[in-house]
């Protein structure tokens, strides 16, 4: 098995539900390490690069003011296979089509306020921890 590391950042409306601590918590007894861990308010630069893929599409605008409405957890998690690992702890982007107990089906409240983001693969983890850490 391969050692990955991988980006998450638990959105501001699971910060401000006072949701962080239970999904730290989740990726901890999945035997996975988080390496670096910040509290921080996201500058508008840092939501555009890291939602690029999304310019132009008509849910954009209203998804960088949702991740520069308050503070996130940005964090960078390891272990075996964590990218695959992380995704699956967080659940669908769809709350409603998240599995029961998965962050997303327990925390999130729509597509958009889902509580958390998590790269999809080990080169957008890369793409992602350079724009959010530096």
């Amino acid at each position: 098995m391969a050692i990955e590391k991988t980006y998450s950042m638990i959105k501001p409306n699971a910060v401000a539900a006072g949701h962080v601590g239970e999904i730290i918590t989740r990726f901890e007894r999945s035997e996975l390490s988080i390496e670096r861990i910040e509290l921080a308010a996201l500058t508008p630069e840092q939501v555009k690069l890291g939602y690029e893929e999304h310019e132009g599409k008509p849910f954009y605008p209203p998804l960088i003011e949702f991740m520069l409405s308050g503070p996130v957890v940005k964090m960078v998690i390891s272990g075996e296979n964590a990218v695959a690992r992380c995704r699956e702890i967080m659940g669908a982007t769809d709350p409603e089509k998240a599995e029961p107990g998965t962050i997303r089906a327990d925390f999130g409240t729509s597509v958009r306020e889902n509580a958390i983001h998590g790269s999809d693969s080990p080169e957008s983890a890369a793409r992602e921890i350079s724009i959010y850490f530096g």
